[in-house]
């Protein structure tokens, strides 16, 4: 289905920290569309300045009481001008949102899943860990941030059932460091045959660790790419990711209609 473009108008804005924020918005058309994974592009005004849209995973799919989709939101953090005024914007402002837009992740094909989030990284996993507990899939998140205050959301992945294994730089909750240490001693647990599909979104370098910590203990995974991106539809060629093809060959991939979210084993980490 091809994305759609519409004016939607602002829902609520929950400030999460200085810097954090939900903000929902009634976008139904594309709500009714959105595959975990995917994305949009957004912008808050129908001016020139800011010129370009800015790319936002999904973060949640909002339906009422008969399932019925009414709104989408997306998690922004505060960054530069766009991002300012995302986390501006109150309720009744309007705002422009294309999408869906990129690849979804896939569903597992047995086993567990495990998703893996750094940061900001956990936008596209609310969605995801609605799809995975629908259809029974024992779910794990490993979560990690600077600090605990950092932590977002976790009584609604706590609610859907889905396990925490959080971690903090600062040791302030879960355990001190980076979220590939629990990751990488929760595989070295694993025993037999057993397979985790895993899913991790959050800075390049933790995705590069994730990835090759999944190939090292014979694990599929899957990445979702934070490239920048100018125009969300494959014109501008902003967002390309090296990817490993069939023939050995390393090419260029745009990351906004051949990901975001790609196989981990195949994307050529630098």
């Amino acid at each position: 289905m091809p994305p759609v473009d519409v004016r939607a108008t602002v829902i609520s804005n929950v400030r999460l920290s200085h810097d954090y924020n939900v903000l929902t918005f009634s976008a139904p058309e594309v709500g009714a569309l959105t595959e975990p994974g995917q994305f949009v592009m957004v912008k808050t005004t129908d001016t020139s300045e800011p010129m370009l849209r800015r790319p936002f995973s999904v973060f949640e799919v909002l339906r009422d009481d008969l399932g019925t989709v009414r709104a989408i939101s997306i998690l922004n953090k505060r960054a530069g001008r766009t991002t300012n005024l995302l986390y501006g914007l109150g309720a009744g402002d309007p705002i422009w949102c294309l999408g869906p837009l990129g690849l979804p992740f896939n569903p597992p094909e047995s086993g567990d899943a495990w998703m893996v989030a750094g940061g900001v990284g956990l936008a596209p996993f609310a969605t995801l860990a609605e799809a995975l507990v629908a259809v029974n899939v024992p779910t794990t998140l490993f979560y990690g941030a600077r600090t605990g205050e950092e932590l977002y959301y976790l009584e609604f992945f706590d609610r859907l059932g889905v396990k925490l294994v959080l971690s903090t730089e600062d040791g302030s909750i879960g355990e001190k460091g980076r979220v590939t240490a629990p990751l990488e001693t929760s595989l070295k647990e694993l025993s037999g045959p057993n397979q985790v599909s895993i899913y991790a979104c959050g800075p390049e370098p933790m995705l590069a660790a994730v990835a090759k910590l999944a190939m090292q203990y014979g694990q599929p995974s899957e990445v979702s790419m934070e490239r920048t991106m100018g125009c969300g539809l494959g014109g501008c060629y902003s967002c390309v990711v090296p990817v490993t093809h069939a023939d050995g060959q390393t090419r260029y991939v745009r990351s906004c209609i051949g990901g975001p979210v790609f196989d981990g084993a195949v994307v050529a980490w630098e």
